[in-house]
This record gives structure tokens, C-alpha cells and sequence, in this order.
């Protein structure tokens, strides 16, 4: 199911949702103009449908003393799609990889690491990246800070294109 199947009560409760996912189904459903009972149905819908894959607290790493945050960008020697599965599979396994993209371009894959110090992070890059089965190189890049970090998507952007092709 499409984007652009959803009505435009889907979208303002994915959107809502996106913007907080503690607030009551009360509350979702006076923002999105509906009765409680509907929206639930609802939420439930675009849950068991995918649109809503799960929530989360956002936590402060920094507050938590992960101080690190690297990007690191892997280029492995065999792109076969077992060799890249494969791969996939032990980022999911380390702990210190908050995210893994697999890219087109110079770099296979790009990594989003945190860690409480640079020590730990430099014995992770030596001791696991480095020496995995496949990869051949590895460059990173240290955070320095964040100018933004938005989650999910911009609905914005989907509105004014479903009114634009409407």
C-alpha cells in the first residue's frame, strides 16, 4: 500500500505520531478532527499495514556518556548479494552500529556508530570492522555535532505533491 492510498486522516495521524508517539488516542483524535473510537481503528490499521513500524523513546546518548558518535564508510571486497547479506547480518550484531546503509557509489556500506569514548570506538574499528570477513576498507569520520537529526519522513513534502497531482 501506497502513500498515496492513505486518506488525508492517515496522513495527519502518521504525522502526528511521527511528531509524538506518547500522546492518548484522545489526544490524536481531537488533533485529527475524529472520535476516539475511529482513530484507534485506525492506528491499528496503519500499524498491522506497516505505515507504523513501531515507538521509542529518544534517548540522549550524550546524557548517557556515549560522547562518540562516527560515522564509518566500508567498501568490502565482494558485492555478491551473500557477501553483502552476510554483512549485514554482523552489523546487526554489533552493538556499537546504531544504523547500516548499504549504498551505490565508491562506499558499499555507511555505518552510524556511537561509543562512550574514542578508545572504545578505535578497539571496534581494529579488534571487529577491520578484521570482518569481507571488508576491505574503511574510512570515518568523527562527528564534530549535529545541526539536525529528524526522524521518519516530511509530510509536508507529501501533502503539497498529492494536492500538486490531485
Amino acid at each position: 500500500m501506497s502513500g498515496t492510498r492513505l486518506d488525508s486522516i492517515d496522513r495527519k495521524i502518521l504525522a502526528e505520531l511521527q511528531a509524538d508517539g506518547r500522546m492518548t488516542n484522545v489526544e490524536l483524535a481531537k488533533r485529527v478532527g475524529i472520535s476516539a473510537p475511529p482513530c484507534l481503528r485506525r492506528v491499528r490499521t496503519l500499524e498491522d499495514a506497516g505505515y507504523i513500524r513501531g515507538y521509542h523513546a529518544e534517548v540522549d546518548a550524550r546524557e548517557l556518556g556515549f560522547e562518540v558518535q562516527v560515522f564509518a564508510m566500508v567498501g568490502l571486497q565482494s558485492q555478491a548479494e551473500s557477501d553483502l547479506s552476510t554483512f549485514e547480518e554482523r552489523c546487526r550484531g554489533w552493538s556499537l552500529v546504531r544504523e547500516c546503509h548499504m549504498l551505490n557509489g565508491e562506499v558499499d556500506f555507511i555505518l552510524k556508530c556511537v561509543a562512550p569514548d574514542l578508545s572504545t570506538f578505535q578497539t571496534f574499528l581494529t579488534q571487529d570492522l577491520l578484521k570482518a570477513d569481507n571488508v576491505a576498507s574503511v574510512k570515518t569520520s568523527l562527528v564534530i555535532r549535529g545541526a539536525k537529526d529528524e526522524p521518519g519522513v516530511p509530510f509536508d513534502i507529501l501533502e503539497n505533491r498529492l494536492t500538486r497531482d490531485a
